[in-house]
C-alpha cells in the first residue's frame, strides 16, 4: 500500500459492547458473532469497506474501516448500516450492541472473559502482567482515529498538533459518567481507568500525553525501545513487543505510517462518532498548517502542563475552565483566559465551518453538543439515581439511539 501524506486517509475504529437484549448485561459471544458472519471462527471478518474484529474480551466487538478511507464523508452512514447488520445477527441469540464508553453496572472482576482463540497468547500475557479484571481493561469502549504521515517532517507536524489537542478531547467526547451502578462525579471514567492500566510498567502509558519527540528514529529510541526493555522480563515470549503495546493517548504506528488517537470515548451512534472524528481531525489539520501558532511554538508544549489540563478535563469535561492564555492562543483564541472547554470547541466549530471544513452532520452534532453538553453530561442530566430500573431504562434509550442512528437527547427517563 502506498504511503499516504497528511490527511490523505483516515482510519476509524469503533468498539461496542454485546449485551443481552432484555437485561442489558454483557454477553461474551464475540467469537460466535465472528464465526456466524465469516462462516468460520476468525479474529477478523472483512465486509467490504469495513471489517469486524475481536478485542481483549468476549463481550466487545470492533468495527473499523478496512484500510484507510480517503475521506470521512459517508462513513457515518456506512457504519450505521453495519450496526444494523450486526444487530440482525445478534438478535438470533437475544443480544444487541450497546454504545457509550463503559458499561454502567458490569462487574469486570466477575464477568471478564478473555478472547480464547487465535491471538489468545497476547491477551493472556496482558492478563498475566497487568491483571485485566479492572474496568480499564475489561470495561471500556473507545473510538480510535488514525491519521497518516509520509516522512519525518509530516510526522513532526502531526505529532505536535495531536499533542496539543489531546487534553480537550474529553471536553468534546466524554461518555462514561457511570460505573458500578453509580455516578462518580467524574465525566470520563474510562480515561481515569485507562491512565492507570499499566502502572506496573510505567513506560507503557507514561503520562498519557506523548513526549515531545518529533523524529521517527528518536521516537523508536526514546519511547518504543525503553518500553520493550521494561516489558521483556515479564514477557519472555515477546508476545507484546509491538507498537500497539504503547498506551499513550496517541501512539505512532510506523508499520502503517500513522498516528493513532486513543482518547475518544465511543458516543451514542456512528453519526456522533464521525462528527467527533471530523472535529478532532480538522482541528489537527489546522494546527499542522500553523493557522494560529508556528510549528516551533506548537512543538514546545511540555508534557506536564498538557497532562494537568487533560486530568482536569477527565473530571469536568466541557465545563473545565482553561486559564492558560498561551494554550488558548494555540487554538486561535487570542487575548483570552478563563474560557470553558465548550467555548473553545464553539470557537473551533465556527472557524472550521466558516472555511467549509465541516459537513452538515458534524454541524448538527456540534449544535447539539453546544446546547446540551457532552454525552456524559446528557446521561447525567437524564438520570434520576435511585433504582436499577431507571438506570436500565436510561441505557435502553442509548441502545435505541445506536440502533436508529439518533443523537441522545437531554430529557430525563421516567
Amino acid at each position: 500500500m502506498p504511503t499516504l501524506e497528511l490527511f490523505e486517509g483516515f482510519g476509524i475504529e469503533l468498539e461496542y459492547m454485546l449485551v443481552d437484549a432484555a437485561s442489558l448485561d454483557v454477553r461474551p459471544i464475540a467469537d460466535w458473532l465472528l464465526e456466524r458472519a465469516a462462516g468460520e471462527l476468525t479474529d477478523e471478518y472483512e465486509h467490504g469497506s469495513l471489517a469486524w474484529n475481536n478485542e481483549l474480551v468476549l463481550h466487545v466487538i470492533e468495527l473499523k474501516t478496512n484500510g484507510p478511507a480517503r475521506s470521512l464523508d459517508g462513513l457515518g452512514e456506512l457504519f450505521q448500516r453495519e450496526i444494523r447488520c450486526v444487530n440482525e445477527m445478534l438478535a438470533e441469540r437475544g443480544v444487541q450492541l450497546m454504545p457509550t464508553a463503559m458499561h454502567p453496572w458490569m462487574d469486570p472482576a466477575r464477568e471478564k472473559r478473555l478472547w480464547p482463540h487465535g491471538n489468545r497468547e497476547v491477551y493472556a500475557t496482558f492478563d498475566k502482567i497487568f491483571d485485566c479484571r479492572g474496568h480499564g481493561w475489561s470495561n471500556l469502549q473507545s473510538m480510535h482515529v488514525n491519521l497518516p504521515f509520509s516522512d519525518d517532517e509530516e510526522f513532526a507536524r502531526l505529532h505536535a498538533a495531536i499533542r496539543l489537542i489531546l487534553p480537550i478531547i474529553p471536553g468534546l467526547a466524554a461518555a462514561s459518567p457511570i460505573i458500578d451502578g453509580a455516578a462518580t462525579g467524574r465525566l470520563d471514567n474510562r480515561l481515569a481507568a485507562y491512565r492507570n492500566n499499566c502502572a506496573r510498567i510505567p513506560s507503557v502509558t507514561a503520562q498519557v500525553i506523548p513526549e515531545p519527540v518529533y523524529r521517527i528514529e528518536n521516537y523508536r529510541e526514546q519511547i518504543l525501545e525503553p518500553m520493550y526493555r521494561d516489558i521483556a522480563p515479564h514477557d519472555p515470549g515477546n508476545h507484546l513487543r509491538h507498537e500497539w503495546l504503547n498506551a499513550r493517548g496517541a501512539i505512532a504506528r510506523f508499520e502503517r505510517m500513522a498516528i493513532e488517537i486513543r482518547l475518544i470515548d465511543i458516543q451514542e451512534c456512528p453519526a456522533a462518532d464521525l462528527a467527533v472524528a471530523r472535529l478532532v481531525s480538522e482541528t489537527v489539520r489546522a494546527l499542522t498548517e500553523e493557522q494560529w501558532i508556528s510549528l516551533g511554538e506548537l512543538s514546545d508544549w511540555p508534557m506536564a502542563s498538557l497532562k494537568a489540563l487533560l486530568d482536569r478535563h477527565i473530571e469536568t469535561a466541557e465545563q473545565t475552565v482553561i486559564e492558560t492564555p498561551s494554550y488558548l492562543k494555540g487554538l486561535g483564541l487570542t487575548n483570552s483566559s478563563g474560557v470553558t472547554c465548550a467555548r473553545v470547541w464553539e470557537h473551533l466549530v465556527e472557524w472550521l465551518a466558516a472555511r467549509g471544513r465541516l459537513d452538515k452532520q458534524t454541524e448538527h452534532f456540534a449544535e447539539h453538543y453546544l446546547r446540551h453538553g457532552t454525552l456524559a453530561r446528557r446521561i447525567l442530566n437524564a438520570w434520576q439515581p435511585g433504582t436499577e430500573t431507571q438506570l436500565h431504562a436510561l441505557y435502553s434509550r442509548l441502545v435505541s439511539c445506536l440502533a436508529s442512528g439518533e443523537l441522545f437527547g437531554p430529557h430525563s427517563v421516567p
